[in-house]
């Protein structure tokens, strides 16, 4: 049961790209969850599982004897749903184009904060040891990357920019 928690029902033992591939079935089931309830319940199952991950990591990591392996991904659902809950996704109730759109720049500015990890993110990736550094930097990557969300949102309306975010839905 462990390991299919860790590895995101087994998503983790991806040959290719597994932080990549836990992060999509993160989304797939965020927007599901998103389409039935609040973004509030989100919210709450992200520090839920953030709380039983940090247990389960140590666990694992004390009996495996290894730090962050790439077959865990559970820090990267949580970073992810982080990341749609700092941007707003589904925040008015309705899971519209518009919302889809934020949801998968969520993703790609997650990606991006969780691949490079600049300044916090990769000192807390490299300095913390156990279940808190393999959540803590996801966590991270999570708020940065829906914080650039909405400043880029921001920024559109800002320059009267709509019209451009019409098109790409």
């Amino acid at each position: 049961m462990q390991r299919v928690f860790l590895t995101l029902f087994y998503s983790g033992l991806s040959k290719w790209a597994s932080g990549t591939i836990g992060s999509i079935v993160a989304l797939i089931l965020a927007l599901f969850i998103l389409n039935y309830l609040p973004l509030s319940t989100l919210f709450a199952l992200s520090v839920l599982i953030f709380i039983v991950a940090l247990k389960e990591i140590d666990k694992y990591e004390k009996e495996s004897k290894t730090h962050d392996d790439k077959e865990i991904v559970i820090d990267e659902l949580v970073g992810m749903w982080i990341a749609l809950v700092v941007c707003g996704v589904g925040i008015n109730g309705v899971m519209d184009n518009s919302e889809y759109l934020k949801a998968f720049l969520a993703f790609l500015a997650f990606r991006y904060f969780d691949i490079f990890k600049p300044s916090i993110i990769g000192k807390v990736d490299k300095n913390i040891k156990g279940g808190l550094g393999v959540m803590g930097d996801d966590v991270l990557a999570g708020f940065f990357g829906g914080l650039l969300v909405n400043v880029l949102y921001a920024l559109f309306n800002k320059l009267n920019l709509e019209q451009f975010l019409v098109l790409l839905q």
